[in-house]
């Protein structure tokens, strides 16, 4: 599907993906919460990442006692997300860097939250999009398959999908975009077995043009 056919198609596709989405789960809405669980995401089921965000939230509540605490009790109560030992040093870092830097608030700025060692593209994104409501689009493994899949993309690299995406997804769509797009890619357009047979956008999707038995 070229770029053109997808601008002229977006809102009947995207209505449908909509449609076959449950709502997604917010862990926080505050955006340091958000950051913080966003960063342990990195290679981590969903459950067991906000597991470890709401007891790194039950024991220290704010971002001074994050940046406070001793990298053994982090450890300890994030031992089962992926990389948990980068991780629990990352988490202190940037609870420090929050709190002496930006006076304890999460900055508003995609330049500066990339500026925060662990923070990506798409951990900025999320933060922006997901507890500020500052239109962003966060390429993840579930926007950059589906992306692909359909024919909206056809890149490999999330920075260029999410340009793509910049110019094909209205700007009144980015905040919102990735979560309604993550639970499609949880329950239908899984990455093994997608449920393309049962999917309302198969007939615009060049996958299932290509797969469809």
């Amino acid at each position: 599907m070229k770029i053109t056919d997808a601008k002229r198609n977006f809102g009947t596709i995207y209505d449908l993906i909509k449609s076959m989405s449950p709502p997604h789960h917010f862990e926080f809405s505050d955006p340091f919460w958000v950051l913080v669980t966003t960063l342990l995401s990195h290679r981590t089921k969903d459950q067991v990442t906000d597991a470890a965000a709401r007891s790194l939230y039950n024991r220290y509540g704010t971002a001074e006692k994050l940046a406070s605490a001793s990298y053994d009790d982090v450890l300890s109560l994030i031992l089962k997300v992926g990389f948990c030992k980068v991780k629990a040093t990352r988490v202190i870092q940037l609870a420090g860097i929050i709190v002496n830097r930006y006076g304890g608030r999460v900055p508003e700025s995609r330049e500066e939250l990339m500026s925060i060692p662990g923070v990506g593209r798409k951990t900025a994104n999320v933060v922006l999009s997901d507890s500020m409501n500052i239109p962003a689009i966060a390429v993840d493994t579930h926007v950059q398959r589906i992306s692909k899949r359909i024919g909206w993309s056809k890149y490999d690299n999330p920075e260029k999908t999410e340009e793509v995406l910049m110019k094909i997804v209205p700007k009144d769509e980015w905040v919102g975009f990735n979560p309604v797009m993550v639970e499609f890619g949880k329950t239908i357009c899984r990455p093994i077995g997608p449920k393309c047979s049962q999917c309302l956008i198969n007939k615009y999707c060049d996958f299932y043009a290509k797969n469809k038995r």
